[in-house]
């Protein structure tokens, strides 16, 4: 048995389809800006602080700061205290380098985003 096509975005349904969906659209928009990606491929080197990441990343420690939130909050990253100092870490290494190597692999087996005038910001 097949389900039926929902056409009508008033319907419940859609809502219920939207809400299960919300949380892994949050999860690739957060994976969808490249300073998060950049500081989650430092953060696989191991565990660094908002000064150390600043500095690896050239980037005002407030943005560091908020894309460090972004992160944490979808669960990618968890942070500790020592001293001062907020120290932040990969929160389950195997299986977001699971999910980068399958993304990875998806753009070496494809003609990849660039081909997608939608991601590129031109309107067909």
């Amino acid at each position: 048995m097949t389900s039926p096509v929902i056409d009508n975005e008033n319907d419940p349904r859609s809502v219920d389809d939207a809400a299960l969906t919300a949380p892994t659209a949050a999860l690739f928009r957060a994976l969808g800006e490249p300073a998060r990606l950049t500081m989650l491929r430092h953060l696989f080197t191991g565990e660094h602080s908002v000064r150390e990441l600043t500095e690896h990343l050239g980037l005002a420690q407030s943005t560091v700061s908020v894309h460090l939130a972004c992160l944490r909050d979808c669960g990618l990253v968890t942070v500790r205290q020592r001293g001062r100092s907020s120290i932040y870490a990969i929160a389950d290494p195997g299986r977001l380098a699971t999910l980068v190597g399958a993304a990875e692999d998806l753009l070496h087996g494809g003609a990849g985003p660039d081909g997608c005038a939608h991601l590129a910001g031109v309107r067909p």
